[in-house]
């Protein structure tokens, strides 16, 4: 027999160039200067490095709008190169207890800082995970090492930490991106990895990222692995989103008293996106605004929207609250 001839698998799981890194971490920007969105916060930073020094601080704000690249930002600025010998990062909802704090952070806090540096810096990502315990002795470890360290903690709601850590902290609020921030970075990724996208898929991307820049680049690249032209209808099967135009048409159907056709329409989304009942809820939550009724309506629909969206919550049938929430707008209608 004829010896096999080995496979390579390096050759079978290779991707094409453009999809062989995470575009968001590809396209992360460097410096503080580059970050987009957040002029105010970029100001107020970059005067930290001019400086060389900076208090606590604290990043509260939504998901994906820029809280974990201004610190990595900062810290490459502040050390150049020896940048990861005097910056920790640390997800606090992987580890939450209060052995964190008395073991990785004390251990590194209590180190001198190298290559000339005044202090060290942890970054606490997720900090409004913590235990209550392991806040009260970070408090502690906070003013004990605060010679030679500096915190930057990040948190998504900063209710969820204890007052006496906002306290040492100065805070930076972010706030969700706009959307001409994100559709100008969007166009830029898009030329530069070679892929045709129009100006409505652009701004369906936008509709779907919320603000969130994280998503809306994974958004890209997910349309971008379907062909190299990236269309509304591309984005939305990319997504798993339904489009706002069917939200709208299924909600005017119920207003209209055509239960049986609004149903009909729902089933339709729910089999060709896949949609679960919170997500077309969120939809046809965002769909009213849209809808050529009064505000008296819009809030008596949101109102009835709310409590159908806590019961879902709550484990009920997704089916029979998504019907219920159809017939009542068919009920809202009919009056």
């Amino acid at each position: 027999m004829f010896p096999r001839k080995p496979f390579n698998y390096g050759t079978a799981l290779k991707w094409p160039v453009n999809m062989q890194e995470i575009w968001t971490e590809k396209y992360r920007p460097r410096k503080l200067s580059e970050i987009v969105g957040q002029k105010d916060i970029v100001e107020r930073l970059s005067s930290y490095v001019r400086s060389q020094n900076l208090p606590h601080l604290m990043f509260a704000g939504p998901a994906g709008t820029g809280k974990t690249t201004s610190a990595l930002a900062m810290a490459k600025e502040m050390y150049g190169d020896s940048w990861r010998d005097n910056f920790i990062e640390l997800n606090a909802s992987d580890e939450r207890g209060i052995d964190v704090v008395r073991g990785k952070i004390k251990e590194f806090a209590r180190t001198a800082p190298i290559g000339g540096a005044s202090f060290k810096i942890i970054f606490l990502d997720e900090a409004d995970a913590l235990t209550g315990d392991a806040q009260a002795a970070l408090r502690r470890t906070m003013e004990k090492y605060s010679s030679n360290c500096r915190f930057v903690l990040s948190c998504n709601y900063s209710s969820k930490i204890i007052e006496p850590i906002q306290s040492r902290c100065a805070v930076f609020r972010f706030r969700p991106l706009k959307a001409e921030d994100i559709s100008s970075f969007l166009h830029t990724i898009a030329k530069r990895e070679g892929v045709s996208i129009d100006d409505a898929a652009v701004d369906a991307i936008v509709h779907v990222g919320e603000g969130d820049m994280r998503k809306s680049i994974n958004s890209l690249q997910v349309a971008a692995t379907i062909g190299k032209h990236v269309t509304v209808d591309v984005v939305y099967q990319a997504t798993g989103n339904a489009r706002p135009d069917e939200i709208v048409d299924m909600v005017n159907t119920a207003l209209s008293g055509d239960f049986v056709g609004a149903r009909a329409k729902l089933d339709e989304m729910m089999i060709t996106y896949g949609l679960s009942g919170e997500d077309i809820v969120k939809q046809i939550h965002r769909s009213f605004y849209d809808l050529d009724i009064s505000d008296r309506d819009k809030i008596a629909l949101i109102d009835r929207t709310g409590e159908i969206e806590f019961r879902l919550v709550e484990g009920s049938n997704e089916r029979i609250q998504l019907e219920a929430l159809l017939a009542y707008l068919a009920m809202v209608g009919k009056d």
